[in-house]
């Protein structure tokens, strides 16, 4: 039996007396795209950043890759590539400085990274414009700048928070079909966090839908919408386990709107 790519088992987190994640068990297999859903303060991000080890493991245990996020620290972050919801590329810097530069964090070898980085780059789409300033960058370019970071050391697990947050539609399209393109092609295991349902519906093999720190829902998306209705939706499937309805981020702008969104949702959990 093929070990999971990503385990969590019984894991709780908290903040001062706030129970943020409650509880959660669950598995990727290689290969997956797999999607962690639900609205802002969802336990999400912070299931997220236990498993890329920048918060500490409470309770629980968590495996990335087969290694433990508590004891082998080092080895899960260079197994894996992170796409956070912070921004995390430098308006002062070209698109190919950006990646050069988490070449560097990576420990890529220096005898390797010039084309690394180009690899990268082509792979996103962004070969043209690498020498332009980030700066110039539209919403679209600027998420598929980070995804040439994190794919920088070749993971074999990709994660992604709120990879289209603050994208219009056409953009967001944009940074599925190379996340389709990159399972496809090279393997890599995706695990995203998103409360777009119709992103979900259509690119995720499986998901999980989390409601105040617990997982109230998990199967593929066909599953789930066929146990609500006939013509159910996983918005549906949402309000009918928790009895909410969802909001959706702003969806125009480049640079400074993707950073003002995403500064927002962080804030709000």
């Amino acid at each position: 039996m093929t070990a999971p790519a990503v385990l969590i088992d019984h894991v709780s987190h908290r903040y001062g007396d706030h129970l943020a994640v409650d509880d959660v068990s669950m598995e990727v297999a290689p290969g997956e795209v797999f999607g962690l859903l639900g609205p802002n303060g969802a336990g999400k991000t912070t299931t997220i950043l236990l498993l890329t080890t920048l918060l500490t493991l409470q309770s629980g245990r968590m495996q990335v890759l087969g290694r433990d996020v508590t004891r082998q620290r080092r080895d899960v972050r260079r197994g894996l590539g992170y796409v956070p919801q912070m921004l995390s590329a430098d308006a002062g810097l070209t698109g190919r400085e950006n990646v050069a530069l988490f070449a560097r964090l990576y420990d890529v070898p220096r005898q390797q990274r010039r084309d690394r980085v180009a690899e990268v780059l082509d792979a996103v789409g962004l070969d043209d414009a690498a020498d332009q300033l980030a700066s110039r960058y539209s919403g679209g370019m600027i998420r598929r700048l980070e995804v040439a970071q994190a794919l920088v050391n070749r993971p074999l697990l990709l994660v992604l928070d709120e990879p289209t947050i603050g994208l219009d539609p056409v953009a967001r399209d944009s940074v599925w079909d190379l996340l389709t393109e990159l399972r496809t092609s090279v393997g890599t295991t995706v695990l995203v966090t998103t409360h777009y349902m119709q992103e979900a519906e259509s690119h995720c093999h499986r998901v999980a839908l989390m409601h105040h720190g617990q997982v109230r829902a998990m199967d593929t998306p066909q599953r789930l919408t066929a146990d609500i209705g006939t013509h159910a939706t996983l918005e549906d499937v949402f309000r009918h386990y928790t009895g909410d309805s969802l909001e959706e981020g702003a969806d125009k702008g480049g640079y400074r709107a993707a950073r003002s969104v995403r500064r927002t949702a962080r804030r709000l959990g």
